[in-house]
């Protein structure tokens, strides 16, 4: 007894430590994981915890359901609108993409560590996958938020391209322990098995999952409990018919969070906690996996495999995947030197451990390396390189206090509270240009503790409380109306979008003559956004802007795949 309670206590003073070291890490801009790995290696046989964690099996086992439980989380906050511009290029990255990464890591490691051929490409297709949930994390920790098309091809590549190193590294296994007979015809009904059962028991399984949930009556806190085993079910169902089930739970979240479904508040909420939780225990576990003496033999030729990696392997294949979507050059170099490894490689490190592979050891140690190196490189300049690069545009979400709604035969109503301050625009500005969306109702209007009986629009002071029952889709606009702009200065609305507001449907002849604008013959008879999407080449996203002569053209707002609204910015 004794034995056990000293286990759950130093163990929860570890997850406790493990979740407030968020907070310096947050300041720092220190990759949040890297502190949980370090720390595991701590408390591992050859640190002062001087614990001996040495079951693969175990390690295996664990890893896999943290895993399962967080592609399913990263499912649920992919919002299907981010597919208009993102799923393209995001699936070509996630599968040729990775393939191209694996090959060109794989043949060089191959060469520099003499190994067999298919090792080495069994070593890249390991470190073939990104973890963007990292990038993600370090990204909003530092208020930093990405254009649209970029940020929407990362977010869906990170959910997307997991199967796919899993996949190569399952089939490279098999072709070592098993032989090379028939390797082509091998590969290919392993793809077609896996992908297309992954795939077809992952929609299935979301769609039925959310048929259940929406017609069960128990208690709003089994909700969350209901979402999360049948998710973790759609992953067992999938890998026990031999497909992959990290697909399959990957694009169950994606439709659970994407459809109706009551009780979504408490079944989100509790998944955000879940998903941190199995990252911080998974790292922790990992870190006491590895033996920190035996990675320095490893050391320089950790190093060379990440350079190929990080330098040349991911760059290459992100230019070539990309190359059909006319991506601007400052965002293909962003997104190539967004590679960030993450969990993923160290538990597929696990797999020749299991498979007993010679010389498994030695992968496990050197994906260890590149992960940290990766890290720690990547991880620490992923907010500058975006700001340099200037991807970053005005924050579009704030953190207010919000509860949905479950109203019967009616959509995402949330009700919102905003507290007014000096700098919120309906304070600093006055009630004069603003105007609130027709779906949105005003519930209370609170000053001095006291509910007032009207709500005066022209009389709004700082430290007002505003209750408004909305949809979703107005919280947005709602937003930029209610909440103190915590923007630095380059990214406020002037700032950025520039001194005029105009429709997407404004004849260019008429802001040719008003502004002076020096448009080429070919404009004739076109409005604002049939010539952006001209010169553009490209899905618009708000942010993007095109030079004309002394003024610059900002998109400003979308509507659905139309440009609604564009910032004229006057050159200085």
């Amino acid at each position: 007894m004794d034995l056990t309670n000293q286990i759950i206590f130093f163990g929860s003073l570890i997850l406790l430590g493990s979740v407030l070291s968020s907070v310096i890490t947050r300041r720092l801009g220190v990759p949040l994981l890297l502190v949980f790995l370090f720390i595991g290696m701590l408390l591992g046989e050859q640190g002062p915890g001087g614990i001996e964690f040495e079951d693969i099996q175990m390690a295996h086992l664990f890893g896999s359901l943290a895993l399962a439980i967080i592609l399913f989380d990263g499912g649920m906050r992919t919002p299907i609108d981010s597919f208009r511009v993102g799923l393209r290029p995001a699936l070509g990255l996630a599968t040729i993409g990775v393939i191209i990464t694996a090959g060109i890591t794989g043949a060089f490691a191959a060469w520099w560590l003499e190994i067999n051929w298919m090792l080495g490409f069994l070593l890249g297709a390991i470190v073939g996958s990104t973890d963007a949930a990292a990038v993600f994390s370090l990204l909003h920790s530092q208020g930093l938020e990405l254009k649209q098309r970029v940020g929407s091809t990362l977010e869906i590549e990170s959910g997307s391209n997991d199967p796919m190193a899993i996949f190569l590294t399952i089939v490279l296994i098999e072709l070592l322990v098993g032989g090379h007979g028939n390797m082509g015809l091998t590969v290919l009904w392993e793809f077609i098995r896996q992908m297309g059962l992954g795939a077809l028991v992952g929609i299935l399984g979301g769609l039925g999952l959310v048929w259940l949930i929406n017609r069960l009556e128990i208690s709003q806190g089994l909700y969350p409990l209901v979402a999360l085993a049948g998710g973790l079910s759609i992953f067992g169902l999938a890998s026990v018919l031999q497909g992959s089930g990290f697909l399959a739970i990957y694009l169950a979240g994606l439709v659970v969070g994407n459809r109706p479904m009551q009780a979504a508040q408490y079944v989100n909420r509790f998944h955000d906690g879940i998903a941190s939780l199995a990252q911080i225990g998974m790292f922790l576990m990992l870190g006491l996996l590895v033996t920190p003496s035996e990675l320095m033999p490893v050391a320089v030729d950790a190093l060379l495999i990440a350079a190929v990696l990080i330098l040349v392997a991911r760059p290459l294949a992100v230019w070539l995947c990309l190359l059909p979507f006319n991506f601007p050059w400052r965002e293909q170099v962003f997104v190539g030197w967004v590679g960030l490894r993450g969990a993923v490689p160290i538990i597929l490190a696990l797999f020749p451990l299991l498979a007993g592979i010679e010389a498994a050891g030695m992968l496990f140690n050197i994906v260890f390396f590149v992960v940290i190196i990766s890290l720690m490189v990547q991880g620490w300049t992923i907010t500058p390189v975006a700001r340099w690069l200037r991807l970053e545009v005005p924050p579009t979400t704030h953190v207010v206090q919000r509860v949905e709604l479950d109203i019967p035969g009616q959509h995402e109503l949330e009700l919102v509270a905003y507290r007014l301050a000096e700098n919120t625009p309906v304070v600093r500005e006055k009630w004069t240009s603003f105007t609130l969306p027709r779906s949105v109702r005003v519930v209370a209007h609170v000053r001095d503790k006291v509910m007032l009986e009207a709500l005066n629009m022209l009389d709004l002071r700082a430290g007002d409380y505003l209750y408004l029952l909305a949809s979703t889709d107005d919280l947005p606009v709602l937003d930029r109306l209610f909440v103190a702009s915590t923007a630095p200065e380059r990214l406020s609305e002037r700032k950025f979008f520039g001194e005029f507001v105009l429709n997407g449907y404004a004849k260019v002849e008429d802001l040719s003559l008003i502004y002076g604008l020096k448009l080429p013959a070919s404009a004739s008879g076109m409005t604002l956004e049939e010539f952006i999407l001209d010169r553009l080449n490209t899905q618009p996203v708000v942010g993007d802007r095109l030079q004309c002569g002394e003024v610059e053209l900002v998109v400003r707002e979308m509507a659905a795949n139309r440009i609604a609204r564009v910032g004229l910015k006057l050159s200085r």
